[in-house]
């Protein structure tokens, strides 16, 4: 069994709001979501994610049987960088282990080279979250490096890894 990508139904909120009350999951998430994380904070980021600009963030629900499991986003940067994007994810941890986030993020990539002007996603998951770098890593993401005391979670300074996918390996418009 597989799973789908998919847009963001409000009736996920509650499933997600049970997803997202892990701290196992938040441990692996940047700061601001709340904790416990309710059905009604479920609804507000669905709405957001439903009414965000659709040439910048590109939001999905990852479902099994049509059943949020998860949520995979790639975000578009700006500027110089309009053309490269950020991509974060989480299964719920009952799905953890079943080759799910990477299929998600196989999908995901797919859609956003198929249907964007977007040429490289690049995921900083935390050094310590291995289960984080296989996923990219069996998606295809090349490691780029490690970002040294890169970020303060939990209340510990911690590294985090930079994983990128380019769409092809020549930028177009090089003089």
């Amino acid at each position: 069994m597989d799973c789908i990508i998919r847009e963001w139904k409000i009736e996920d909120k509650h499933k997600l709001s049970e997803l997202l009350n892990n701290k196992k999951i938040q441990n692996n998430l940047r700061d601001g979501l709340p904790y416990p994380y309710t059905a009604d904070d479920a609804e507000e980021y669905i709405v957001s994610m439903l009414s965000a600009d659709k040439t910048k963030t590109f939001a999905f629900a990852i479902t099994v049987n049509d059943i949020a499991i998860g949520s995979i986003g790639v975000f578009r940067c700006g500027n110089i960088h309009s053309r490269t994007a950020e991509m974060g994810y989480y299964v719920g941890e009952p799905y953890w282990g079943k080759g799910f986030a990477t299929s998600a993020v196989k999908q995901t990539c797919k859609y956003i080279f198929d249907n964007t002007d977007i040429i490289r996603i690049f995921a900083e998951p935390f050094a310590y979250n291995t289960a984080s770098c296989h996923v990219l890593e069996k998606a295809g993401f090349q490691f780029e490096g490690t970002l040294h005391s890169n970020a303060v979670k939990n209340g510990k300074i911690i590294d985090m890894k930079m994983y990128a996918l380019v769409k092809f390996n020549s930028c177009e418009g090089d003089n």
